[in-house]
């Protein structure tokens, strides 16, 4: 199957990539290439952290510097250390800048309006759509689920989204300290695991797994943010914690949750969990599921 798909695939490729000019050395007949014009509109008007710029768009160090060291020679960026740690640089547009991505946006918004110009209603509206799938599709081929430390700077980050999302839907805030634990050194292995979510290498979601020898495995803190939701991501990140549950020999797998997540709760019970008595003390929850594994 995957491979009858490949020469579409390349043939999608080489079309877009024409169209759009991707190839020219003169993107948007700009004197700069569609990659130095693409950083550009990435530093934003705000500023953005180089290496944050390389991992969004992919760019090993050389050709990060390359692109920023043109940009810079042409007066449009500025290159100095973040006020939060002077090892960190950070990117920002000048006046040239700011100047020359308002009038790469006005460029862009005319290619685009020349490739659907043609087009009657039925045909333009069946284009959007189906790029706007193209682009969901291949966002979510982009998302990657990695094991990782609980206690990791990236794990840390995804749990206080997490928490801060649940202290804004709940009617009551979330304390961990009072619910079931879920420390780091439980959710290491062989006691657990836990997963963080990347797009473009940036954590955007999380989930974790605390076993129980002989008995159901737990799964904890599964969060997505919010950008990144309708990709499926919820789904496969539970689908892996299951597997991991399966790996560590666990019977079946249990949860709980508040009454606010709804979208969570949809998902648990179409993706085979019944509803079951409570297991746990856990004062936020108001819903324990379970899923035979076996």
């Amino acid at each position: 199957m995957i491979d009858a798909s490949v020469g579409q695939v390349r043939s999608f490729n080489r079309l877009v990539t024409q169209r759009v000019g991707a190839l020219s050395d003169r993107y948007l007949a700009r004197d700069r290439t569609l990659g130095a014009s693409r950083v550009l509109w990435e530093i934003g008007n705000e500023g953005c952290e180089v290496r944050s710029l390389r991992a969004r768009l992919e760019l090993d160090s050389g050709q990060t510097s390359r692109l920023l060291r043109a940009l810079e020679d042409d007066g449009l960026i500025e290159l100095s250390p973040s006020p939060a740690d002077g090892r960190i640089r950070v990117a920002r547009l000048t006046t040239s800048g700011l100047a020359e991505r308002a009038e790469l946006d006005d460029r862009s918004d005319e290619l685009a309006s020349s490739m659907v110009a043609t087009l009657d209603d039925r045909h333009r509206a069946e284009l959007v759509s189906a790029m706007r799938t193209v682009e969901r599709l291949m966002t979510a081929s982009m998302v990657e689920l990695r094991l990782v430390d609980p206690a990791g700077a990236d794990a840390r980050g995804c749990l206080r989204a997490y928490l801060a999302e649940l202290d804004r839907r709940a009617e009551v805030p979330f304390d961990p300290a009072k619910g079931t634990s879920a420390e780091p050194h439980e959710l290491r292995p062989p006691a657990g695991a836990f997963l963080v979510v990347y797009l473009r290498d940036e954590p955007i979601g999380c989930g974790a797994l605390k076993h129980h020898p002989g008995g159901p495995s737990e799964i904890k803190r599964m969060w997505v943010a919010e950008s990144a939701r309708g990709l499926g991501i919820g789904r496969r990140l539970l689908e892996r914690l299951e597997q991991l549950a399966r790996d560590g020999d666990a019977p079946a797998v249990r949860l709980d949750t508040n009454k606010a997540l709804v979208e969570a709760i949809a998902m648990y019970r179409s993706s085979g969990y019944r509803e079951i008595p409570r297991f746990n003390t856990e004062p936020f929850a108001h819903h324990w599921f379970e899923k035979t594994l076996r």
